[in-house]
């Protein structure tokens, strides 16, 4: 009889144990729904929340003028529904732009925008190489074609008309020219006194380009005397060059 008395009582005391067992699952399963509903209304408030906020806005974002982005303002975070892939690497850039705002590095040269820069150009150069040799090429011939159609001498000779004083130098070239025509071209009796003349301006036109030589060498001031000197000496010679080719000056 006690021995049976004890396994009723056995029996009774898992009984309650199990009861107790199942009284608890019961609980926490109660308390996790109630968590996840808590959690569903948090996230339902927030939404309704956004929406408002995003209805409020509007308005104001069709009124206000269309502004221009600052260069120095860092790029807003994403938020537009993307893939997985997509959707992890904003967010990466994202976190990588929070973190050089907060370093102050946002818009500077650091080592790493360096190497990045240098890698691009590694790449992008070789690419750009001729197209950029071919416009460097282009801007220069249509530079030298203008300057030497101030100059009035072929772009072949260019290079014999250089520094200050390079204008005046070309004129001095083109009057020798002249008096060699003048010498030429003269005949009878006026080729001795076209001789004589053009004999004597070549020896003063000598002078002249040893003057501005010199000039070349002078402080600005006194350089800038010294040419309007020349030029006032070869309007006179060329003055002179005309009225024997028979072309009158005022």
């Amino acid at each position: 009889m006690r021995k049976l008395a004890r396994r009723r009582g056995k029996i009774t005391q898992g009984a309650q144990r199990g009861c107790r067992k199942c009284a608890v699952k019961k609980t926490k399963a109660e308390n996790k729904a109630r968590r996840q509903i808590d959690k569903a209304a948090r996230k339902a408030a927030a939404r309704s929340k956004a929406a408002e906020k995003k209805a409020a806005r509007k308005p104001a974002a069709q009124s206000a003028p269309a502004q221009q982005a600052d260069p120095a303002t860092p790029p807003p975070l994403t938020s537009a529904p993307v893939g997985k892939k997509a959707a992890k690497a904003l967010l990466k850039a994202d976190k990588q732009t929070a973190k050089a705002i907060k370093k102050g590095e946002f818009g500077t040269v650091t080592p790493g925008n360096a190497k990045k820069i240098v890698g691009i150009a590694k790449i992008v150069g070789p690419v750009l190489l001729p197209f950029a040799l071919r416009a460097v090429s282009t801007v220069r011939e249509s530079y030298d074609r203008s300057r030497a159609r101030k100059l009035g001498v072929p772009v072949d000779d260019l290079g014999k008309f250089t520094g200050h004083g390079a204008s005046l130098h070309a004129r001095i070239a083109g009057d020798s020219v002249a008096l060699r025509d003048l010498r030429e071209q003269s005949t009878g009796e006026e080729r001795g006194h076209a001789r004589t003349y053009a004999d004597q301006a070549e020896a003063r036109l000598a002078q002249l380009t040893s003057a501005v030589r010199a000039a070349e060498r002078m402080p600005s001031p006194r350089r800038r005397s010294a040419h309007r000197a020349v030029d006032q000496e070869l309007s006179r010679i060329e003055s002179e060059l005309l009225t024997r080719f028979g072309v009158p000056t005022g």
